[in-house]
């Protein structure tokens, strides 16, 4: 098969790669549909985290089961899959309790920029449709194996209800699905906080009330002008840098509550602030396997199109190049085709 893999800082890779094979009886072997590059892709590619050697890339899927091991009779071959980024067996007591990213067999996948992938947990992770969707709804069902399913936790987290202030820190995919997930939740108003124009666009597209470009206290001071100098319910924080977590924690009311979903770079919390704000703070991996049937037929009924986050669509041997878009801010999402 052929897949994506990084070298070093900006430099990735169309190479090929050993076909993958079932290693254990819970396995599944699928065909990739469509797949992308993530936007936590990028502190790799930009140096903010280590790379060791050269190692495979890519963390969202859907795609076409081709073979399953002898314990995973969920799906059968020929069947479309909508998976998640953190495999689980969906039966241990921590899927149990709704938290599938934190399973006990987890395993993080990080081999999707591929034509074929292997699935861990894939009797508990991977969740089959009917029949198979139409090409046009492939990129909103890959949203939901991460960003979709990242921004909806981010909502969840922050315990979002209807009538309720929200503020999304963020205007990447995950920040942009959790617009879509703050107004199916039905928040009143939605605060977007974005600098891009293209990005407000599809913002207020997807229910946002209001467009605030101001960052750090600017951007705290603006929220407290549109609240009435109180702050927002809740607050989606989908960045993971230390300036964004402190804008969503100074944003939130008394009482409010934080998710944070962006993966923390240099995020540190002060515990004296936080212990006198009498904000709730919740977040970490999304357990988008939670979410995975619901998300699936709200994009299936044409009810929620997080497919839209994709701007830029390149054949999977052009990988590099949607690397380069994203880095450069040229693209908020790029889809794959392999």
């Amino acid at each position: 098969m052929r897949g994506a893999v990084i070298h070093a800082p900006g430099d990735v890779r169309f190479e090929t790669l050993d076909d993958p094979k079932i290693l254990k009886p819970t396995d599944a072997i699928i065909r990739t549909a469509v797949t992308c590059v993530c936007g936590s892709d990028l502190w790799p590619y930009r140096g903010l985290e280590p790379i060791g050697a050269p190692h495979p890339m890519g963390h969202e899927y859907v795609g076409f089961v081709e073979e399953v091991g002898s314990e995973v009779n969920s799906v059968r071959p020929g069947q479309f899959v909508v998976g998640s980024f953190a495999t689980s067996d969906n039966t241990c007591a921590n899927c149990l309790g709704g938290f599938q990213s934190n399973c006990l067999h987890r395993e993080f996948m990080g081999t999707c920029q591929a034509d074929h992938i292997r699935i861990p947990n894939a009797q508990g992770t991977l969740v089959a449709t009917d029949e198979q969707p139409p090409e046009e709804l492939w990129p909103g069902l890959l949203a939901v194996s991460d960003v979709m399913g990242t921004g909806w936790w981010a909502a969840d987290a922050a315990e979002v209800e209807p009538g309720s202030t929200v503020v999304v820190v963020g205007d990447g995919a995950v920040g942009l699905c959790g617009v879509i997930a703050a107004k199916e939740m039905g928040a009143e108003r939605i605060i977007a906080m974005s600098r891009h124009e293209p990005r407000q666009k599809l913002a207020l597209e997807y229910g946002a009330t209001d467009i605030v470009t101001e960052r750090g206290e600017e951007g705290v001071a603006r929220i407290k002008d549109l609240t009435d100098g109180i702050g927002a319910d809740s607050v989606l924080e989908c960045v993971g840098t230390a300036q964004a977590m402190q804008q969503a924690l100074r944003s939130a009311r008394p009482g409010g509550n934080v998710g944070f979903v962006g993966v923390p770079h240099d995020v540190a919390v002060d515990g004296e602030e936080l212990f006198y704000s009498h904000v709730g703070l919740r977040g970490g991996p999304a357990p988008v396997r939670r979410y995975l049937p619901d998300l699936i037929d709200r994009v299936l009924s044409g009810r929620i199109d997080p497919g839209r986050v994709f701007d830029l669509t390149l054949p999977l041997e052009q990988v590099a190049d949607g690397y380069k878009a994203m880095d450069e801010r040229r693209a908020i999402k790029a889809l794959l085709t392999p």
